[in-house]
């Protein structure tokens, strides 16, 4: 069986949390520059309108269906992925991953007060973890940033810009870096430093994180309404192969 699957023209990996953490380790031992990306609904509909993102998802090593509303399509469409793989609990999976095999790390976006918290945690909750640098996200000059990556030898890049930013920003300086694997992980900073709450277990087991997220900022709301155009070209889809 073909170990991707593609909705409404991305292809996704047809991996488990963790068999994307082993995907990724195997990645980063092999060496050469790869970048992974966790996707949901949001940013599938965003790349139907944004050829440079298409590119993008064309080229990365793996993507993962970081979205309750992946999982669901993949479902309607007739081949289920195995699990929702959210991106803050990879990120946590890497980290410790790192930690035990001695890979260094460089950790990049989210805000100044975010990223202190996020380096006082981890060297808490992961004493040999190598931090090969650490960048808040509100500079001016991100090549320097990317510049400073590439001096910081680092083997893994976690990169908390934003969806599609962190993707952007990762493939646009990708030739600078050598034996690098980078992935943009969205609002995990925030979290895993402790400056925002993750929605409740239930919430989590029955997808509901994206309604928890709405709640507590009202302003996503603009954003989610990508989520109804999202099932209504699923199923039209579904529809067309149908009747094929």
């Amino acid at each position: 069986m073909d170990r991707r699957f593609n909705i409404l023209g991305v292809d996704f990996d047809c991996l488990d949390r963790h068999q994307a953490q082993q995907a990724i380790a195997a990645l980063v031992d092999h060496g050469g520059v790869h970048q992974v990306i966790t996707a949901n609904a949001e940013m599938v509909m965003a790349s139907r309108k944004d050829a440079r993102l298409q590119a993008v998802f064309r080229q990365a090593k793996l993507v993962v269906a970081d979205g309750v509303g992946v999982i669901l399509a993949s479902r309607m469409l007739g081949r289920p992925l195995p699990q929702r793989v959210a991106g803050v609990d990879l990120t946590a999976e890497l980290l410790r991953c790192a930690a035990k095999q001695g890979w260094p790390v460089y950790l990049f976006g989210a805000r100044p007060e975010v990223m202190a918290a996020l380096e006082r945690r981890c060297r808490a909750l992961y004493p040999d973890l190598r931090l090969a640098g650490t960048q808040h996200g509100f500079v001016t000059e991100r090549s320097q940033v990317a510049q400073d990556i590439a001096r910081s030898r680092a083997r893994l890049l976690l990169v908390g810009l934003g969806a599609p930013a962190q993707e952007h920003f990762i493939f646009d300086h990708a030739h600078l870096w050598q034996d690098l694997v980078a992935m943009g992980v969205g609002g995990s900073f925030d979290i895993l430093s402790a400056h925002k709450a993750r929605a409740p277990g239930w919430m989590q087991r029955y997808g509901l994180e994206w309604l928890y997220r709405l709640l507590r900022e009202p302003r996503r709301y603009r954003r989610q309404l990508a989520l109804p155009a999202f099932f209504l070209l699923v199923l039209k889809t579904r529809w067309f192969k149908g009747k094929r």
